[in-house]
C-alpha cells in the first residue's frame, strides 16, 4: 500500500500567519485526506492511508508505516461508521494524549449501520470541514487566522464549481427516477432530490459486500426493463456480478448509465476536482434521459 502526501500550495491565507507550523495530519482515505490537505494549506503535512481504487476499506489492514503515520499525527481523520473499522483500532494501539481524532460519523450523527459514504453528502462534507478545521485551530492557535481564510476560501472557491452543479441538477431534475448499484450514491442522490427507487436493502447488500436478495433483483430488473429509471448510476469501482448485469441491461434498454467512485479519480485530484468531474457526468446523463 502506498502512502500519498497530498499538500496544497500556498494560497491567499498564507499571508500574515503565526507560528508558521508545519502539523503532521492523516487521513484514512483520500476524500478525506484532500479535503484535511487543503484545510491546512502549507501549514500541514498531509498524508492518505488508502489511495488505491483497488483497495477495500472495510477488508484493508494497516501496514508498520501507516501505524508509524497514525502514530506521529497530531489529527487523524476517520470515517467511522463501520467503514474503516481498522483505524479506530489502530489509534488505539497508538495512544497520544496530544492527538485529535475527527470521526466522521460521529461528527454528522451517523451510527453503526448507517451508509457510510458521507463524503457524497455535501452538508456532511461542510461539517467535516468545519471541524477539521476547528481542530487545526486547537493544535495551533497561533495560525488560527491562517487556518480560518483556508476554511473560508476553501467554501467559497474551492467547492464553487462543486456547489454550482449541485444547485443546477437539483433545480433541473428533482423528482426524476434513477437507479443505483449500491448505497454510495444515496446521499448525493438525496441533495439532488432526484427518486432513487432502487430498493435499501439492495444498495446496502452490495456496498457491504453480501449477496443481495433474490426479491431485489427481480425488482431492479423490473424497473429497468419498464424504464421505471430515468438513469443508472454504479461505482466503477465495486462492479459484481450483479451489478455488471444491470448496467448490460439498462444500456440495451436505451437507459443512460453514469459512473461514481470510492476514491479520488485521478489520485492526484482533489476532492473538488473529482466530484464536480462526476457531477458534470450526471448533468450530461440526465440531460440525455430527459431531454431537459
Amino acid at each position: 500500500m502506498v502512502l500519498a502526501g497530498c499538500s496544497t500550495s500556498a494560497g491567499p491565507g498564507d499571508a500574515g500567519s503565526g507560528a508558521g507550523r508545519v502539523v503532521p495530519v492523516v487521513a484514512s482515505i483520500n476524500a478525506w485526506g484532500s479535503i484535511l490537505s487543503q484545510l491546512g494549506g502549507s501549514h500541514v503535512r498531509a498524508t492518505s492511508l488508502i489511495v488505491n481504487p483497488d483497495t477495500d476499506p472495510h477488508d484493508y489492514e494497516p501496514t508498520p508505516k501507516d501505524a508509524k503515520a497514525i502514530a506521529g499525527a497530531r489529527l487523524f481523520v476517520e470515517n467511522g461508521i463501520g467503514y474503516d473499522s481498522w483505524a479506530s483500532k489502530a489509534v488505539a494501539a497508538n495512544p497520544e494524549p496530544g492527538r485529535l481524532v475527527v470521526n466522521v460519523g460521529d461528527v454528522v450523527g451517523v451510527p453503526a449501520g448507517g451508509n457510510p459514504h458521507r463524503w457524497y453528502s455535501p452538508a456532511d462534507v461542510a461539517a467535516v470541514a468545519d471541524t477539521i478545521s476547528a481542530d487545526l485551530v486547537r493544535l495551533d492557535p497561533a495560525d488560527a487566522a491562517y487556518f480560518r481564510g483556508r476554511r473560508a476560501e476553501f467554501a467559497t472557491t474551492g467547492l464553487a464549481t462543486y456547489h454550482q452543479l449541485i444547485d443546477k441538477i437539483r433545480s433541473t431534475y428533482a423528482g426524476t427516477p434513477v437507479g443505483a448499484s449500491e448505497s454510495i450514491f444515496a446521499p448525493l442522490a438525496e441533495a439532488l432530490k432526484l427518486d432513487l427507487v432502487t430498493p435499501p436493502s439492495f444498495l446496502k447488500a452490495v456496498s457491504e459486500g453480501t449477496d443481495p436478495l433474490v426479491s431485489d433483483l427481480r425488482t431492479v430488473a423490473t424497473q429497468v426493463a419498464s424504464h421505471k429509471i430515468k438513469l443508472y448510476v454504479y461505482n466503477s469501482q465495486n462492479a459484481t456480478p450483479d451489478v455488471a448485469a444491470q448496467v448490460r441491461a439498462a444500456r440495451a434498454a436505451g437507459i443512460p448509465v453514469t459512473t461514481v467512485t470510492e476514491t479520488l479519480s485521478p489520485a492526484n485530484a482533489t476532492f473538488q476536482q473529482w466530484q464536480s468531474t462526476q457531477l458534470q457526468a450526471l448533468a450530461a446523463a440526465l440531460h440525455q434521459a430527459t431531454g431537459r
